[in-house]
Formats: C-alpha cells, sequence, structure tokens
C-alpha cells in the first residue's frame, strides 16, 4: 500500500493481515527511488517467518533529484567538500561535527513519520526499529537517538558517523539499545574506519551492537539481509 504519511510518500507492507507486533521503518540512501529498499521486505519475511507480524514502512526521501530518473534524497550532499577533506584527518573530524544543510528538515520529518506509526498503530516506540542504508541508516541513526523513548532498535546498513558530539551525548540516554550495524571493509564511498567509529561511540555508551564486516562495498549483501532479519524478529 501506498500512501502519505507525515508529508512523505511510503510505501507499507505486512505479510500476515492480523494486527502487527512490531514496526520497522526502513529509509534508502541518496540518489536511490524511495521504493529502493521495498525489495528487501519478502526476502526478510522469508528468512524470519516471525516477521509476518511486523509492518514494514518504506518512506522516500522529501528531495527529488532532476535528472536523475526518480533518485531522491533526504538531504543534498557536499561532495566538494568531502572531497576537500580526503585524507586530512582533521578537516574530516571537523565536517562530521557539523549539522549537513538539510538534514535539520529531514529528521524533522523521520520523528513526525515515527510518531504518527506508532500512534496510528498503537504500538510504543519499544516496538519500532528504525533503519536504513547509507544516507538513510544516517538520518535513522539520529531519529533514534532524539526519540522521546528508546526504539526497540537500530539498523545501521553502511551509515557513518555524522554530528559527532550531538550523537555521542544523546547516546548516552540509549544505554542497552540494541544495534545491528553492518559495513563494506573495501566501502568507497562511506569509509569502514569511520564505521568503526560509530560502533565505538554506541559501545562505549552501553548500546548492545552487533557488528558485521564484509569484504565488499557500498552495498548489502546475502548475509547481511540474513542477519538484518533475525535482528528484526527480536532477541
Amino acid at each position: 500500500m501506498r500512501t502519505t504519511l507525515a508529508g512523505l510518500d511510503v510505501q507499507v507492507l505486512q505479510r500476515s493481515k492480523r494486527s502487527p507486533t512490531s514496526v520497522a521503518i526502513l529509509c534508502h540512501g541518496f540518489g536511490a527511488p524511495g521504493d529502493d529498499l521495498v525489495a528487501l521486505f519478502e526476502e526478510l519475511v522469508a528468512r524470519a517467518p516471525a516477521l509476518e507480524d511486523t509492518r514494514f514502512y518504506f518512506p522516500a526521501g522529501p528531495l527529488e533529484l532532476e535528472g536523475y530518473g526518480g533518485a531522491r534524497a533526504w538531504w543534498l550532499i557536499d561532495r566538494e567538500a568531502m572531497e576537500r577533506f580526503t585524507g586530512d584527518p582533521a578537516g574530516l573530524r571537523e565536517l562530521r561535527r557539523t549539522e549537513p544543510p538539510g538534514m535539520a528538515s529531514a529528521r524533522a520529518s523521520v520523528l513526525k513519520l515515527a510518531r504518527a506509526v506508532a500512534d496510528g498503530e498503537g504500538l510504543p516506540y519499544g516496538r519500532l526499529t528504525l533503519g536504513g542504508f547509507s544516507q538513510g541508516a544516517m538520518i535513522a541513526t539520529d531519529v533514534a537517538l532524539r526519540l522521546e523513548e528508546p526504539p526497540a532498535g537500530l539498523a545501521i546498513l553502511s551509515g557513518t558517523l555524522l554530528l559527532e558530539d550531538v550523537w555521542r551525548a544523546k547516546a548516552k540516554a540509549r544505554a542497552g539499545l540494541r544495534v545491528f550495524q553492518a559495513h563494506g571493509r573495501q566501502d568507497p564511498l562511506l569509509s569502514f574506519q569511520a564505521a568503526g567509529d560509530l560502533r565505538d561511540l554506541l559501545r562505549e555508551s552501553g548500546a548492545n551492537v552487533e557488528f558485521l564486516e564484509f569484504d565488499g562495498g557500498h552495498t548489502i549483501t546475502e548475509e547481511e539481509v540474513g542477519r538484518l532479519a533475525r535482528f528484526l524478529a527480536g532477541p
């Protein structure tokens, strides 16, 4: 089912016709079509039948990238700044302490979506998992750390560390949060080292992080899908 929630175009899928026992919001990456992660639905449920009663929400980013055939984004990326600081550790540290223009608006939209989903389904945040791929993982992480109450879990697929000082401070209130994080050792877009920095920040704050590293680049692997399915199905 395609609908509009919190001002976002959202695809909603559930295998069973029963009332959902949990919900998952999965956000696509920069430059992907809004339905990019929808194909994961069948694979996840096939690997973890317990997910038949989980209702999945796949929101499309609010920005349309003109000239890219339906590609969308949560906020625009300053590629020049990223390239300028490549190989400059001090510059990269400063870059990830600065909020990208447009991220605040994206955060407001996904926070509003999470609240609308929880209220609409009559479920607490403790039954809601946030996740995403690449830029979608970044906004999911940011929102998971800002909700009024901890979510059931956070899935970070090929994400990275942003807003380091803010996330470190907010993560202190997320001790015990279940996190599944996966990243390719050869990722050419978002470095494996930065993913490790995010993992360490969350672990130091008391989060329970399951970290999967794999040989590969900026992608989602079969093993990753299987591990994600088990994570979403619960402890």
